[in-house]
């Protein structure tokens, strides 16, 4: 799974192992910023490695978690969705809007393998200080380079440059009005 190669979500393991990143989920949602103990304790368990100053507003929510590799200053704004089927690796000071989808999971475009309940997936890497605007869908196998912005809404379904500005569905690269002219 972790290797992209095709795998099946039902098998046993993967189902525990899902099972008990919900408990830790279904813990650390039910706590408040207020409650810093309890959350490191929680998000030590529970996330693969982060960087001191991460933030992830509560709800949060994660297939596996330990697949899932913040740096340093990460802020995660409330409901925002990692299915971390394959690893995600986020660089420091990155900020995640509201309701923000990290999405590794896939699942074969071919129908004869895909009736066969096999899926795969595809890692996501963000760089260093990227900001994501509240509801963006990013879609397994993207990389975004540093110091980009992801629009309010876009679905980003190809790499981003480092420093571009991309927003829409599909997301695409916007042109300022000064070299537009």
């Amino acid at each position: 799974m972790i290797a992209g190669e095709l795998y099946r979500a039902g098998d046993p393991a993967l189902v525990q192992e899902r099972a008990a990143s919900q408990a830790l989920q279904q813990r650390y949602n039910a706590t408040t910023v207020s409650d810093v103990e309890d959350r490191t304790a929680i998000l030590d368990q529970w996330i693969g490695s982060r960087g001191t100053g991460c933030a992830l507003r509560s709800p949060f929510y994660a297939d596996y978690g330990y697949n899932i590799h913040l740096g340093r200053d990460v802020f995660f704004n409330y409901g925002c969705v990692l299915l971390d089927v394959c690893p995600i690796h986020i660089g420091d000071m990155t900020q995640v809007g509201p309701y923000v989808q990290i999405l590794t999971a896939d699942h074969p475009r071919d129908a004869k393998t895909r009736d066969t309940g096999l899926e795969f997936g595809r890692p996501i890497t963000i760089g260093r200080n990227v900001w994501i605007g509240g509801g963006a869908l990013i879609l397994p196998g993207v990389s975004i380079g540093e110091d980009a912005v992801i629009g309010a809404g876009a679905v980003v379904t190809r790499s981003v440059a480092a420093g571009a500005t991309v927003a829409g569905n599909p997301a695409r690269p916007l042109v300022s009005p000064a070299s537009s002219a």
